[in-house]
C-alpha cells in the first residue's frame, strides 16, 4: 500500500511539473520591416515554433488536416493508429523532420524496420489538398504532426496544442530506421533512447500506453510465444489463457493481434490493466510492468481514472513532436512541394 501512495504521488508531482513547463511555448512574431513584401509579415520568427504559425498564411491548415483524417479513418479505421505509429517512427529517429516520409533508394522508408508503416497515401492527399489552398508554405513535418493529434482525437484520445513552423528534412537513411525503439528492446535501452530525446522515464510508460489502440503483427512477437529463449516454449510471464489465445491467433507472422486485448478501439488506460495481469502482447510491454523504475507508474495509471492517462499522454505528446525538429533558422531544412520527395535532391 505504501509504495503504491507513493508511485501515485510522484506521478502527480511530474504530471503537475510538466503541465506546467508546457505553457512557456513560443509565441507569434513577424519578420517587420517596410522592404519586405506583404506575405513576408505575415511569417513567425523563423526561429521558433509557433502555436500561431499559420493562422495568416495558411488560416484553413488544421481543418483540412481534420477532413482528410476523418475521410480516410472513416473507411479505414485502422489508419488512425497507423499514423501515431508512423509519427513515432518519424520522430525516433533523427527527430520531428518528415525524414520517413522521403521514398527513395536507402531512405528510412525503405529499411526493413519500416516496411509495415502505413498511412504515406493519406499524408499525401493532405499534402495535395493543402498545396491547392497555401502553395510552399506548409512543410510535411508540421502535416504529420497535425493528422496523428487529429487521428488520435477522433479515436476519442486528448487534444494537445501543437506549435507550427517545422522544415522538413533533405534526408533519410535506411540506417538510421534501426534507432526507432522496438518491442524487443528491454527497459534500460528504452530509457537511453528516450533519453537522448530529451524524455523520462514517465514519457516512456505515458507514450507506451499508445497501445491502448493499434495491432501488433505476429512476426514481431511470435518468438515469445514459440521459442522463448531458445526454448521451443512460451514466455511463462504471459497469462497461461492469453498465451494460448495468442498460440492460436498467431500461427502465421502476418496475421495481426490487437496491443489492447480488452478494449482495443477505445483510447482508455485498459493497457495498464492489461499489463498488471500479465497481458501485455510486446516484449517490452511485459517489461513495463516488472522493472522497478517503470513497475510504480503502470500500477499507478492502471489504477487511476482514465483521465490521468489522457491528460499525460497530451503532455508527453507535445513533447515529443517537438523532438530535433529543423526550423527556418536552421537553414538545412525545406518545405517540401511532394511529401515523398526532397525538392533538391535527385535519387
Amino acid at each position: 500500500m505504501k509504495s503504491a501512495v507513493i508511485s501515485v504521488f510522484v506521478l502527480v508531482i511530474l504530471v503537475a511539473w510538466q503541465v506546467s513547463a508546457g505553457k512557456d511555448l513560443p509565441e507569434e512574431g513577424g519578420y517587420g520591416g517596410d522592404e519586405e513584401e506583404d506575405t513576408k509579415s505575415w511569417f513567425p520568427l523563423d526561429n521558433l515554433l509557433s502555436l500561431s504559425y499559420y493562422d495568416k498564411i495558411c488560416p484553413n491548415f488544421e481543418k483540412i488536416v481534420d477532413s482528410k483524417v476523418r475521410e480516410w479513418t472513416k473507411t479505414d479505421p485502422s489508419l488512425g493508429p497507423a499514423l501515431l505509429r508512423l509519427l513515432f517512427h518519424d520522430c525516433g529517429v533523427t527527430g520531428c523532420d518528415a525524414s520517413i516520409l522521403l521514398d527513395h533508394k536507402g531512405a528510412e522508408r525503405r529499411s526493413p524496420a519500416s516496411k509495415t508503416l502505413r498511412g504515406f497515401e493519406l499524408i499525401d492527399d493532405i499534402k495535395s489538398e493543402i498545396e491547392k489552398a497555401c502553395p510552399g508554405l506548409v512543410s510535411c513535418a508540421d502535416i504529420l504532426t497535425a493528422a496523428s493529434r487529429s487521428a488520435t482525437y477522433q479515436l476519442g484520445g486528448p487534444y494537445w496544442p501543437n506549435a507550427y513552423g517545422r522544415r522538413d528534412s533533405k534526408d533519410s537513411y535506411a540506417r538510421d530506421a534501426e534507432k526507432v525503439p522496438s518491442g524487443r528492446r528491454d527497459i534500460t535501452a528504452l530509457l537511453e533512447t528516450f533519453q537522448s530525446y530529451g524524455l523520462n522515464v514517465l514519457d516512456l510508460v505515458v507514450l507506451s500506453g499508445a497501445h491502448t489502440i493499434g495491432k501488433a503483427y505476429c512476426g514481431t512477437i511470435q518468438s515469445r510465444l514459440y521459442n522463448f529463449n531458445a526454448t521451443h516454449g512460451t514466455d511463462p510471464s504471459i497469462d497461461t489463457k492469453y498465451a494460448d489465445f495468442l498460440r492460436r491467433k498467431c500461427r502465421w507472422a502476418s496475421e495481426t493481434v490487437y496491443l489492447d486485448a480488452t478494449t482495443p478501439v477505445v483510447f482508455d488506460n485498459q493497457y495498464y490493466i492489461n499489463l498488471q495481469k500479465n497481458m501485455g502482447v510486446l516484449t517490452t510491454d511485459a517489461e513495463l510492468a516488472k522493472d522497478p523504475r517503470t513497475a510504480p507508474l503502470v500500477k499507478a495509471f492502471a489504477e487511476q481514472p482514465p483521465q490521468m492517462f489522457r491528460h499525460q499522454f497530451a503532455v508527453s505528446m507535445a513533447k515529443l513532436v517537438n523532438v530535433g525538429v529543423i526550423t527556418g533558422e536552421d537553414r538545412i531544412g525545406e518545405i517540401r512541394r511532394v511529401c515523398s520527395k526532397s525538392n533538391s535532391k535527385r535519387y
